[in-house]
């Protein structure tokens, strides 16, 4: 796969600079941008074939840790669904309280001939932040945020003034978009009380933080609503400043470990669970595990599907089939037939209480490596005990 961060590492200004000599009046002697002048944004246009205009007085975010946010986005998309692609063609509607922004935008869409992808709507404080209902919209993939990150004016200014250098981003914005009652923390709860009433009509719930300690406060709220779904990211380039970003879904289908819990900085109790589990097994080939792998499979009497070209299978459990009262249930109805060879289908009536991918590999160190992937469902205790079963079989000498 081609490399899509390219901002992976620290920009190399001076590199653009020689390339653009609109762009190198606003580098600075040391070699860094000056992120203050909204006509510094010369990456969108050589990355991206984007121009774009700026007034001197609203926010001039960095393009590199957007991209990050938005390749994110891009994973969690690519991983939960049945039908996405990792190619998409995003349309957006882009709401905004303040008129200004609102005229920028519209001018930016139509200058890159994008007006047929992006539709920019005024809003007011007072209305919904996701209001689907109110623009004629069934359901959405995911909603994309930077919510204000002050509770004040005050707050603002005491926070610019505890920094002990300047931002890499410096701060140009007013407050209509740096100011919100109770900050940013208040702000994505409102999208999470907004979200218990609109469920599922949105796949992807999302919003960046400017704090640390909003993530630990938005993670309690999405648990106090009853989510058990989340995502965490860190959104980070090179040495710049870190940001975060949380996502939520009311729907039941896992992001992988890489999407799902992508941060170093964030305390591992205020991160979902882990969705991915690796088991080393006894066993000297990948063929020899496969067998055993079947004969698990064909005794839970369960959909199965393997391909040995790939050493990938993919399954669904109705429950905990594996327990000792469900095996009893089986030896009564042991003269039913099994659905062992049936693929599985995710479009049943009933959804599935457990999905899972498992992928055999041979091992680095030796030996044969197992992981399974939680695919779908909501109770990561019947999750967990899956993996506790398939380690007990798989490893019996």
């Amino acid at each position: 796969m081609a490399e899509r961060d390219i901002y992976k590492h620290d920009v190399d200004f001076a590199t653009l600079a020689l390339q653009s000599p609109a762009f190198n009046k606003h580098l600075k002697v040391n070699g860094q941008l000056d992120f203050s002048d909204p006509e510094a944004v010369h990456l969108l246009e050589r990355d991206f074939s984007l121009r774009l205009d700026l007034p001197n007085d609203r926010l001039c975010p960095p393009v590199p840790n957007r991209l990050n946010y938005i390749l994110w986005l891009q994973d969690l998309l690519d991983t939960t669904s049945d039908d996405y692609t990792d190619q998409p063609k995003w349309n957006f509607i882009a709401t905004d309280i303040d008129p200004k922004n609102l005229e920028y935008a519209k001018r930016n869409v139509l200058q890159n001939k994008l007006e047929t992808r992006i539709r920019p709507v005024q809003t007011k404080p007072t209305n919904p932040l996701i209001p689907l209902d109110t623009l004629g919209l069934g359901r959405i993939d995911f909603t994309m945020c930077n919510p204000p990150f002050y509770a004040s004016s005050a707050d603002l200014v005491a926070s610019a003034a505890s920094k002990s250098r300047p931002p890499h981003s410096a701060c140009t914005g007013a407050d209509v978009e740096m100011v919100t009652p109770g900050g940013e923390v208040a702000f994505v709860s409102r999208m999470i009380d907004e979200s218990k009433g609109l469920g599922e009509r949105c796949m992807w719930y999302t919003s960046m933080l400017g704090k640390s300690s909003s993530v630990e406060a938005v993670v309690q709220r999405i648990r106090a609503a009853g989510m058990d779904n989340w995502a965490v990211k860190d959104l980070v380039q090179g040495s710049k400043t870190r940001r975060w970003a949380v996502a939520w879904s009311w729907g039941s289908l896992r992001p992988p470990e890489a999407a799902a819990r992508s941060t170093s900085t964030i305390p591992k109790h205020l991160l979902p669970f882990p969705p991915e589990h690796r088991i080393s097994l006894i066993q000297s080939s990948v063929d020899a595990c496969a067998e055993v792998l079947h004969e698990t499979m064909r005794n839970l009497r369960i959909p199965w599907q393997y391909r040995q070209a790939t050493a990938t299978g993919l399954g669904f459990a109705p429950g905990n089939v594996w327990s000792r009262a469900a095996r009893r249930k089986k030896q009564q109805d042991r003269g039913n037939p099994s659905p062992v060879h049936s693929p599985p289908n995710r479009n049943t009536d009933k959804e599935p209480a457990l999905g899972f991918k498992i992928h055999l590999q041979i091992a680095q160190e030796g030996g044969v490596s197992m992981t399974i992937r939680w695919l779908r469902g909501r109770d990561s205790v019947l999750f967990e005990s899956f993996c506790g079963m398939l380690k007990r079989q798989m490893t019996i000498p």
